[in-house]
């Protein structure tokens, strides 16, 4: 490393602007290749092309013991140079709910508390209707973001296995998923980085950690596993309190209407009491309709959403 110079760093995660690098003139060889000046005046160190990827879930992970038949876990990805425009839109619709709905702007918004009227929510009054409209505000505004969703759905009561890590099985699908799309046979510099809830962050650490050094895809053919590691993530996932992560919070939205859906295309259970009197299947659906645009179909060609659904059952088309 030169010690002449100092680069700042390439990641300064979610902070108000992304500062190009500005230098006039490198001191040597290596200070030049560390950074590419774009006409533009953003920059990408070694023409690196970053995402970020925020991921939250719906249901528990236990297995065999387990509360939730289901498991979601849903991640949320982008370049890290629409992050700003990305928050600003964000904080746009915020406002609008807070001045058509009352809605506090730094409120927490956790959508299965949400719709079931459960605290702090009970006390803002919402009628069924205005619920309604205020989900499908979100779910359209998440269909127009410049940004893209995986959702892996976990079916408990599909697993043959006594010895099943819900969590593990999940991550490694969407992190398979984030990587093809990424295509690192054409992109090989192409890097992605998690940002997670707290509480799940150690078990997260592990997988991350283990499928870059051993990983094995099963075959679409019927023929013997495929080793293939990640090469495209880099560090271990990082903690961020889903408080202050607008972007968590859209992860948890969309886990919760894909739990919901599985429920439905699973024929596994009801919704809960305070939801059913009130949520059809057909307003799910619009509302599954109004994500579309920013799910990754392919992540999962045999599903109209692109949801991954693991393990598969005679019952899922």
């Amino acid at each position: 490393m030169c010690g002449n110079a100092a680069l700042p760093s390439p990641l300064n995660l979610e902070t108000p602007s992304m500062r190009s690098l500005g230098t006039s003139r490198s001191c040597c060889r290596g200070c030049e290749r560390k950074a590419t000046i774009l006409s533009s005046g953003t920059h990408r160190f070694h023409g690196i092309p970053m995402k970020f990827c925020y991921y939250d879930e719906s249901g528990d992970d236990g297995f065999p013991d387990y509360s939730s038949p289901l498991f979601v876990l849903t991640g949320v990805y982008f370049d890290h140079l629409e992050w700003k425009e990305l928050h600003e839109r964000v904080v746009e619709l915020r406002r609008s709910l807070k001045e058509r709905y009352g809605f506090p702007v730094k409120l927490e918004f956790h959508c299965n508390q949400f719709l079931l009227d459960k605290d702090p929510y009970r006390n803002l009054g919402y009628t069924h209707e205005q619920k309604i409209e205020i989900v499908s505000s979100i779910c359209e505004f998440i269909g127009s973001l410049n940004l893209k969703i995986i959702n892996i759905l976990i079916n408990k009561k599909a697993i043959e296995k006594f010895e099943f890590d819900v969590l593990k099985t999940a991550l490694t699908y969407s992190i398979q998923r984030v990587e093809n799309d990424l295509n690192p046979g054409r992109n090989p510099d192409a890097r992605f980085l998690i940002i997670t809830d707290e509480g799940r962050v150690a078990k997260m650490r592990n997988t991350t950690r283990a499928i870059q050094r051993i990983n094995y895809i099963p075959s679409q053919y019927g023929g013997p596993a495929l080793r293939r590691e990640i090469k495209s993530l880099i560090e271990d996932p990082l903690p961020k309190d889903s408080k202050q992560s607008y972007f968590i919070q859209i992860a948890d939205s969309v886990a919760y209407l894909v739990y919901l859906y599985g429920m439905r295309k699973l024929q596994i259970g009801e919704f809960p009491n305070r939801l059913k009197n009130y949520l059809t299947s057909e307003q799910l659906e619009v509302w599954l309709d109004l994500l579309k645009p920013s799910f990754n179909l392919n992540a999962a060609s045999d599903n109209a959403y692109g949801i991954k659904i693991h393990p598969k059952t005679k019952r899922v088309a």
